[in-house]
């Protein structure tokens, strides 16, 4: 039984408002995605990591990855138009390898902690996916853009992290005759009809999106290394 991981960094970032895509934004000593990747690795339960790439990316991705030198991380792959078309072209690309199971993971969370990786991968005993995710504990409301219109019932509601993590051949058929403007791998999976687990994710296991989102990676990194 194999686990690959398949790291989704082939977005462009426009929220960050940087010129550099922010999975090549430096945090600490590396960037983001060397983060991301090296937070796999260091799981004894992940037997190959593989990135999926902007095109245009090779240079800073091979910066990036310059002093990783476990042998586990495969060659990158490029994306597409979307993510989930993104996701696919990496699919297809592990088919070579063959894996049981696939982590499907955003390159812009690097504090991904291994229990979390192994609580997704243990779903998959009795689920054809699992998925990160949080409890939505704030009051929701519906807004006119300024002004509060209607409450809106938390319950049952989660928020979605990654990983995602799914036996590799179902979720594989599912992105080739899934849309290819789907939110995440769980829309995906769900419209094939797949059986897909929630488990309790982690609040640092956080999206970097906006830069006070670097801001907070950066406190959280000098904490785990004081």
């Amino acid at each position: 039984m194999t686990n690959a991981a398949l790291i989704v960094a082939a977005g462009r970032g426009s929220r960050m408002g940087a010129e550099t895509p922010k999975q090549y934004l430096t945090l600490g000593e590396h960037a983001v995605l060397t983060h991301t990747i090296q937070a796999f690795l260091a799981s004894d339960r992940i037997d190959c990591v593989r990135a999926v790439i902007h095109p245009e990316d090779y240079a800073p991705y091979t910066q990036a990855t310059e002093d990783v030198t476990d042998p586990r991380l495969l060659p990158p792959v490029p994306g597409g138009a979307t993510r989930a078309v993104s996701v696919r072209l990496g699919l297809e690309a592990l088919a070579e390898v063959r894996p049981t199971h696939v982590l499907i993971h955003d390159a812009a969370r690097p504090f991904c902690p291994p229990d979390l990786i192994t609580r997704v991968i243990d779903a998959l005993a009795t689920a054809e996916g699992a998925f990160a995710a949080l409890p939505v504990v704030d009051a929701l409301w519906r807004t006119d853009g300024t002004k509060a219109t209607t409450p809106v019932s938390r319950e049952g509601l989660w928020r979605a992290q990654t990983p995602q993590a799914f036996r590799f051949d179902a979720i594989l058929a599912a992105h080739r005759s899934g849309p290819e403007d789907a939110a995440d791998d769980v829309a995906i999976a769900r419209r094939a009809g797949l059986t897909v687990a929630v488990v309790d994710g982690s609040e640092e296991n956080f999206k970097i999106t906006r830069p006070a989102d670097l801001d907070r990676a950066e406190r959280l990194l000098a904490e785990w290394q004081s």
